[in-house]
């Protein structure tokens, strides 16, 4: 109690004290990292060509696109694809500024026409682009800046309208690059030619093929100045950007033996009536179980992980597993537990019926306002959209020719409109809960009145199929998760772990324990997921700090679980190690040395000759051409290919060094392709595919070309 009556009357010095510590903290981060006020590097997410790309209008753009594509996407996908975005219109900028093309004011009012032309904001009356909603739309939206305003019930602000027109515009203009530079690619009439020889051109040869693999690779040594010399000699092919190379034990939180057997008795306890004390009628009293219980839907809401669904479903929606099983069951039959999609489950048919297996519909659709469907223009409340939808009911069972004409007229579902409202065969429960049992319960030619989450439908049931016989199924369920004793083990296995490898040598204490080891290598500063574990940036943001050291290790938190990392090797940029090209410059290398081998061995100059000393065969292969350049029974070998068509008819080559071997090889036949009185038709096929590289490879050769200096990890975006 002293102490404590000692820090009350210390504390407006500890909070002083605190206060000025961490004033301190953030100054020493200010200093680090400079001024927050400043305009320097740490403001700039990237270069391109000279051109930055700044960090207010990048995390903007961000944030837009994240409110677009909502939680599906992780903030570090969104960054990505916001940055390389950027990155495309600064690079295309530069050429565009290059070549003087700009975006006039009739080409971009058509491209907004062409973009919008659907959207029902900016349609008059007769269903045509109307320019002057549009231009009354952007000035509205200026107005009430920053609020939004909605298309097709999106939010969108005015700085959201501006960088859509941007991106509107750059598209356009990119485009035109991409016609321009489509314009100037054709194909002669001797590149046609050449085309056509190529394909044509054919040889018959006999050959000698002495593989790699006959020479034991021991008997070959490759050295490491070997490996070095290969890598300076092809500098392009091994150029790397930064990584790390990582290694990890993953410790999950999952359900033992001990707590799934515990989740499947407390299931099967459910199933049986039980006597259990009322602490309000002072008496003992019966609680009737899953099997016995008539009032399936309460039962099962109050007792499942899973709420009770009601609709009929067919055999074919049940679990493949157990489908003959509980579909073969009648009313009041019970199967279980099983295990499915991570619950284990009990599941009780609680009644049977014949049901159309597909449906064919034509509906109207009065949305309200609060409804899914409404969009700003909807003004009408809930009860004006129930009297408008049963004035509407009323006229068309006066007259049903009618009805196109009121979904033109009325309807807001735009995915039936052009379709005289109608829904083609669709199967059972393909709709909303509502308007399914409307039509899959109702006869062929009832019409009514339905509300479901879109607003009031107007239906009429145009035909249904082949009626089958469909189970309501009541299914308690409980998830299968570990229990607290097996989450507090997890932690200590984790624990345990991250204090023994403190002390020994990763791998060892690993084994020790019999855990998995999983290596993750060339990880990029930017990467997002790490194999086996999914989105962890706290892993790779730790594996390339400054202060991280190789063989040092760290804990993670990861959801359901823990990971103990180790950082195992840094790679900076430049050329690739040795020790990383070794995999692939070895192979390479040692082929090259038993090509050497091979022809200080070979002293033959026929083929019959090579044959002999090398015990082997004289093999042919027909109609070889160079635009497919196989041997058959050898593979592709375009050298030795290229070569045979260097020779002449009944001429023997030298030793020739090709991808599986050495080879001899003697032309036996040439065929000449036949020739053509034109030579067009292939020309076009050759201008044809230069046309479809631009689509692919234009973009990508420019970005190749453009200087990019990309400072997202410099300034923590990710």
């Amino acid at each position: 109690m002293a102490v404590l009556n000692k820090i009350r009357q210390r504390s407006l010095f500890l909070i002083i004290v605190i206060a000025l510590a961490l004033f301190a903290f953030v100054l020493a981060d200010l200093f680090k990292s400079g001024s927050a006020f400043s305009s320097g590097p740490q403001n700039i997410v990237a270069t391109v060509n000279g051109k930055d790309i700044t960090r207010e209008d990048f995390m903007q753009k961000v944030e837009a696109a994240q409110r677009q594509a909502g939680p599906n996407a992780s903030n570090t996908q969104v960054i990505n694809q916001v940055f390389e975005q950027e990155v495309r219109q600064a690079v295309m900028e530069s050429q565009f500024e290059k070549l003087g093309i700009s975006i006039e004011k009739d080409q971009m009012r058509d491209a907004l026409k062409k973009a919008l032309g659907t959207s029902p904001e900016f349609l008059n009356e007769a269903g045509l682009f109307d320019e002057n909603k549009l231009n009354e739309f952007i000035a509205n939206l200026k107005e009430i800046s920053p609020n939004p305003s909605f298309i097709a019930g999106q939010p969108i602000t005015y700085s959201d309208w501006v960088n859509y027109e941007k991106s509107i515009a750059a598209n356009t203009l990119q485009q035109s690059y991409f016609n321009m530079v489509r314009a100037g690619l054709t194909a002669t009439l001797k590149e046609g030619e050449l085309e056509h020889k190529l394909e044509g051109n054919k040889v018959d040869i006999q050959y000698v093929q002495i593989p790699y693999s006959s020479i034991e690779d021991d008997k070959v040594q490759v050295s490491t100045s070997d490996i070095s010399d290969y890598i300076n000699k092809h500098k392009k092919q091994f150029e790397v950007k930064e990584s790390r190379d990582i290694k990890f034990v993953q410790f999950n939180e999952v359900a033992s033996e001990v707590d799934e057997n515990a989740i499947k008795a407390d299931l099967q306890a459910l199933l049986k009536d039980k006597v259990e004390y009322n602490d309000v009628s002072k008496a003992e009293e019966t609680v009737v179980g899953f099997l016995n219980t008539i009032n399936n839907e309460s039962f099962v809401n109050s007792n499942s992980d899973i709420k009770f669904d009601k609709r009929f479903v067919f055999k074919s929606a049940l679990p493949s597993e157990v489908a003959d099983s509980i579909f073969k069951l009648d009313a009041g039959q019970i199967y279980g537990p099983y295990k499915d999609n991570g619950y284990y489950k009990v599941s009780k048919v609680v009644a049977v019926k014949q049901v159309p297996d597909s449906a064919k519909v034509r509906h109207v659709l009065i949305p309200f306002i609060g409804s899914q469907s409404a969009g700003p223009e909807v003004t009408q409340t809930e009860a004006e959209a129930k009297a408008t939808a049963d004035s509407l009911l009323a006229v068309i069972k006066g007259d049903r020719s009618k009805f196109p004409e009121l979904v033109t007229s009325f309807s807001s579902d735009q995915g039936s409109v052009q379709n005289e409202g109608r829904y083609d065969w669709h199967p059972y429960n393909s709709m909303v809960p509502e308007f399914n049992d409307f039509e899959f319960e109702g006869k062929v030619g009832d019409l009514g009145v339905v509300k479901t989450i879109f607003g009031f439908h107007i239906i009429e049931i145009e035909g249904q199929k082949e009626r089958k016989r469909a189970l309501q199924i009541a299914t308690l369920a409980r998830k299968i998760e570990p229990s607290e004793a097996t989450v507090d083990k997890i932690f200590r296995d984790a624990s345990n772990f991250e204090i023994a490898v403190d002390k020994k040598d990763f791998e060892a204490a690993a084994k020790e324990k019999s855990y998995t080891v999983r290596p993750v290598n060339g990880v990029r500063i930017l990467d997002e997921n790490i194999p086996g574990v999914g989105s962890q940036r706290p892993i790779v943001r730790w594996a390339f700090e400054d202060n991280a050291n190789v063989g040092d290790v760290k804990r993670f938190n990861i959801p359901n679980g823990y990971v103990i990392a180790q950082l195992v090797a840094k790679h900076e940029e430049g050329l690739m190690s040795v020790e990383d090209a070794k995999a692939t410059v070895m192979p390479i290398v040692r082929n090259e040395k038993k090509a050497a081998l091979i022809r200080s061995q070979v002293s033959a100059t026929t083929l019959e000759a090579l044959a002999k000393a090398q015990n082997t065969t004289v093999k042919s292969a027909s109609a070889v051409n160079m635009k497919n350049p196989m041997i058959t029974g050898s593979g592709r070998e375009p050298l030795v290919v290229g070569a045979a068509f260097g020779l002449k008819e009944g001429q023997t080559s030298k030793l020739i060094d090709g991808a599986n071997g050495v080879y001899m090889i003697k032309v036996t036949k040439v065929t000449p392709a036949v020739k053509l009185d034109s030579y067009q038709a292939v020309a076009n096929r050759v201008e044809q595919q230069k046309l479809n590289v631009v689509s692919s490879k234009l973009y990508n050769a420019l970005k190749e070309a453009a200087d990019i200096e990309d400072n997202r990890a410099e300034n923590q975006i990710q």
